[in-house]
């Protein structure tokens, strides 16, 4: 995989929305991040477009992103926020001149549709904290952030959790947001997971529903040679009236049980305040035993 170039003080960042509509208000406490990392900062047209619930209407997002990719003064773009609207654009952006020169996409959630997209292209994305989140965000979710976009090394040791699955494994960390892997299957976007190890975080779903799109992510063969399996936030889980009789962990394992690749619960990612970043495509060693989980990127 390739990897952009990290970035140095005096480097420019832009902020854009690909999605959900922001104001310039709801960024400022991101814009004084950045500057006080010695980054400079430019704001795309998108910051502040209202089309109903998106940052603008599709062209509006679309040049604004496409101009931030072709700009060689940007040496990464940060999405300010998800929601839904990314894959509406997808198919209408050239990434030609992204593929000459990469630079760092960042975001999570609705971002997904971009970091299993341009994981095609060989070039590797961060899966990280937003715009939208700064101000509430926990110090070791922004120390992360920074430490992946400056090039320190980056890894996590977290408790075990008695969910998981112990062992070892290596491979290419890929994947995002449940239900928009789930959304991408049969496009060009959708992921290839032979031989990677797949990182998953939702919110706001139903149980029936995350055992729905896991069913549906193994029949399209995601597990079949998978060489491990991250779970982070699976945050504010809805039951119907008649239970579902299981909660999102037990849905997982049910679903992976034949499988004998390691497999991590409770990793400090997805829709919550302590949103640890992630280098998507990045070679990573995966280590479970029944004190501890250590992920490595390896550089």
């Amino acid at each position: 995989m390739i990897q952009p170039n990290y970035l140095q003080k005096g480097d420019t960042v832009s902020i854009v929305s690909t999605a959900r509509k922001i104001t310039s208000a709801n960024i400022i406490a991101a814009i004084k991040l950045l500057e006080k990392w010695g980054l400079n900062v430019v704001i795309g047209n998108t910051i502040g477009l209202e089309d109903h619930q998106f940052a603008g209407n599709d062209e509006a997002r679309i040049i604004d992103f496409q101009q931030m990719l072709d700009n060689p003064k940007v040496k990464a773009i940060w999405c300010a926020r998800g929601g839904y609207g990314t894959v509406r654009l997808i198919d209408q952006l050239d990434f030609t001149e992204f593929k000459n020169h990469p630079k760092w996409i960042i975001g999570y959630s609705d971002i997904t549709v971009l970091h299993n997209h341009i994981h095609h292209l060989g070039i590797e994305t961060l899966h990280a904290t937003m715009p939208i989140n700064i101000e509430n965000n926990s110090k070791e979710a922004l120390e992360t952030l920074k430490n992946s976009l400056f090039g320190k090394n980056l890894s996590y040791e977290i408790p075990s959790s008695e969910n998981n699955k112990l062992g070892n494994s290596t491979g290419d960390i890929v994947g995002g947001n449940l239900s928009v892997l789930y959304s991408l299957l049969g496009s060009k976007s959708s992921i290839k997971t032979d031989g990677k190890i797949l990182f998953i975080e939702d919110l706001d779903e139903y149980l029936y529903h995350i055992d729905r799109m896991l069913m549906n992510l193994k029949r399209n063969g995601y597990f079949s040679n998978l060489k491990g399996l991250i779970v982070g936030g699976m945050t504010e889980m809805h039951d119907n009236e008649i239970s579902f009789g299981k909660t999102a962990e037990e849905i997982i394992l049910d679903c992976v049980s034949e499988y004998d690749f390691p497999v991590v619960f409770n990793f400090p990612a997805g829709h919550f305040d302590d949103n640890r970043a992630l280098i998507l495509g990045r070679t990573v060693e995966l280590n479970v035993t029944q004190e501890k989980a250590k992920l490595k990127f390896l550089i």
